[in-house]
């Protein structure tokens, strides 16, 4: 499984660690260090459109009115910090947050 998000994000340290202890080996990506690809960016946002953008967020506020205009892809490429999270992806499958529907999907009852 691959963790997409930020070191410092709570929910992404939390889902880690769900994972981890349910047996899951987990590759953590923070993505201000080590920025999607534009393929990666791509697969993402055809499965979660422009739900990737927490637009809830200081760092979302803080964007210029020409970025906040752009297309999602734009506001995540120059702001990486703007991406809801955590993405995991498992397999084939991506899921987005760490909400009561993404924790049954993926921990075994």
């Amino acid at each position: 499984m691959i963790i997409y998000g930020l070191s410092t994000c709570p929910a992404c340290q939390k889902a880690q660690k769900a994972l981890e202890a349910a047996g899951n080996t987990i590759t953590f990506r923070d993505v201000r260090a080590e920025p999607l690809t534009e393929v990666e960016l791509d697969d993402l946002l055809i499965e979660f459109g422009d739900r990737l953008v927490d637009r809830t967020t200081n760092d979302y506020r803080a964007l210029s009115a020409w970025l906040k205009n752009s297309e999602a892809d734009s506001q995540i490429s120059s702001k990486p910090k703007v991406m809801a999270r955590p993405v995991i992806q498992d397999g084939d499958r991506y899921y987005l947050g760490w909400t009561d529907e993404v924790q049954q999907a993926l921990l075994p009852d």
